[in-house]
């Protein structure tokens, strides 16, 4: 244990906090993004609310091109976006931009999968009592599928925990910036093999806490 030094321990601490920026950042802002982008798929597709295919086919496309899209590639692509959004393109704020978007596409298409699953004839109940379009949206569709976009946003969470470990790769901080250099760059594996555990528990953390809940909106 000769490596875990207290200039070490500092470092996984730091690491540890900003996965925590990255990953807790990105999804406040692909939630925000996705969940009006998936209720907008969903309602101009066929059967929603409005169904609009001149709409929803480009939108879709634009999702799917951007959720195809390997997410090293999708960093350097947007590089100057990046710049023009953070300011720079290194560091932890600078991979926010990339993750968000990359979750927003993600989130989308799984929230959108949760409200396809409502049934249609609670829908059908809500407009035979006159309920305006908004009315479903936000009284009968979104909490009806509320379990589902828990689900979704667990499932796109632990994807950002690899995301963002990946963008350590490329100089955006956290855990995956200091396994690349430590780990592997100096030869150090006990750092490499605590970085992957501490990774490892966090994901577990988050599964736990989104499948509890799950089960706690499903019971309701």
């Amino acid at each position: 244990m000769n490596w875990l030094t207290p200039a070490m321990v500092d470092l996984l601490v730091e690491g540890f906090s900003e996965t925590l920026v990255m990953v807790g950042a990105s999804a406040a802002i692909a939630v925000a993004l996705g969940l009006p982008l998936a209720l907008l798929l969903h309602a101009t597709g066929p059967g929603g609310l409005s169904p609009r295919p001149w709409m929803n086919r480009p939108l879709g496309l634009l999702v799917n091109a951007v959720r195809s899209t390997p997410f090293i590639i999708l960093m350097v692509a947007i590089v100057p976006f990046t710049r023009l959004v953070a300011g720079t393109s290194i560091g932890t704020g600078a991979a926010v931009v990339p993750l968000a978007l990359a979750a927003t596409a993600f989130l989308a298409r799984l929230f959108e999968n949760a409200l396809r699953e409502v049934e249609p004839g609670v829908i059908e109940a809500a407009r035979a009592m006159g309920a305006t379009r908004m009315q479903i949206v936000t009284k009968v569709l979104v909490p009806e599928a509320l379990p589902g976009l828990i689900a979704a946003t667990t499932v796109a969470l632990v994807s950002l925990v690899g995301f963002s470990a990946m963008a350590g790769a490329v100089g955006g901080g956290g855990l995956g910036d200091l396994g690349i250099r430590f780990g592997y760059q100096r030869f150090m594996p006990e750092v490499m093999l605590t970085v992957v555990l501490v990774l490892i528990l966090f994901v577990q953390g988050l599964q736990s806490l989104g499948d509890w809940l799950v089960r706690r909106l499903s019971r309701r």
